[in-house]
């Protein structure tokens, strides 16, 4: 039986076993595009909310967007949190570089101290990456990427070096339990993330040596939220500060920002179960869009509705509020 399919089906197993069981914090890696969305500031507060709880470690949080202001933006939203040691870091060679039509990073860097000017002055994605993995138990660590696929297929693509003996893909497959995306739209579609690097996408979903799940454009988009956290009075910080005001110049927006990036942090951190079901089977990338191929032993799954959405949203709702300990 194929490594991929017998690690994908025990972990399969453990889900339920792991939501009823005393276990460790989950350690993750935050890979985002921060930006030209604002969802992935709602995906960071429950990242940091999470952790605050004692259910996660986070190791760094990383841009996969070479926009000036992601990194700025990605300091800012830790030092709130209280985590400003978090490593971080960006692409050095081609990427992307989208900003928000809202103009809200603009507001944020303004408003808030930060110790990164720009983008350009942190350090090379991938030699975060090679860092953080080199010192972690091996299979523990968990990457949650809500952006864009750049960072992964670099590193998948990266040399041994002085950080580490193994190439980027050995590396992943002897660090990383498993990978949680939000990309795509199933069971096919045509969906942001997947499309602004088509190409690194499609290097990373097909050769990618741990299990992925992904949570597509379909579930993040029946979970609105926003509306709660600017009408909180007592809630004073940049998560509030963002979503107050960006969503009064997206009309699309009236009812809460869609949340797709807060899914996938939720189920890095918390598994599947009870909120998700799984649909397994293998992602075909073709030209930026995407395609599903259903196999009961395949490497890949994505999301499907479990729980009510108006659960799941009231649950993310009420962590983007956190307060944090600062």
């Amino acid at each position: 039986m194929h490594r991929l399919t017998i690690l994908f089906y025990l972990f399969t197993l453990s889900l339920l076993h792991a939501q009823t069981s005393n276990r460790q914090p989950a350690a993750i890696i935050l890979d985002t595009d921060i930006g030209p969305d604002y969802d992935d500031v709602g995906a960071m507060a429950v990242m940091h909310a999470l952790a605050d709880r004692g259910e996660v470690r986070p190791l760094a949080v990383i841009s996969s967007n070479k926009n000036e202001l992601v990194v700025p933006t990605i300091e800012i939203i830790n030092t709130w949190f209280g985590r400003p040691e978090l490593p971080t870091g960006a692409p050095k060679g081609v990427g992307a570089s989208n900003g928000a039509s809202q103009k809200w990073p603009e507001m944020l860097v303004e408003k808030y101290p930060h110790k990164i000017a720009k983008t350009s002055d942190a350090p090379d994605a991938i030699e975060t990456y090679r860092r953080v993995l080199s010192t972690q138990p091996d299979q523990s660590v968990t990457i949650v990427t809500v952006g864009f696929l750049t960072n992964l297929s670099n590193l998948l693509d990266s040399k041994p070096d002085k950080i580490s003996l193994l190439s980027g893909t050995d590396l992943v497959k002897r660090k990383v339990k498993q990978l949680v995306s939000m990309a795509g739209a199933f069971p096919q579609g045509r969906e942001y993330n997947v499309l602004v690097d088509s190409v690194a996408s499609e290097k990373v979903f097909s050769k990618w040596p741990t299990p992925i799940i992904f949570s597509g454009f379909e579930i993040g988009k029946e979970i609105k939220t926003g509306l709660k956290v600017i009408v909180n009075e007592k809630l004073d910080s940049p998560v509030k500060d963002v979503y107050a005001w960006a969503m009064p110049k997206s009309k699309d927006d009236a009812q809460g920002r869609m949340s797709w990036d807060q899914t996938a942090v939720l189920v890095a951190v918390r598994g599947v179960m009870p909120y998700f079901s799984l649909k397994r089977g293998r992602i075909i990338i073709e030209g930026g869009n995407n395609k599903w191929a259903d196999d009961p032993m395949g490497p890949h799954a994505y999301l499907t509705e479990a729980m009510p959405f108006s659960q799941v949203t009231a649950l993310i709702e009420g962590l983007m509020m956190w307060e944090g300990k600062r």
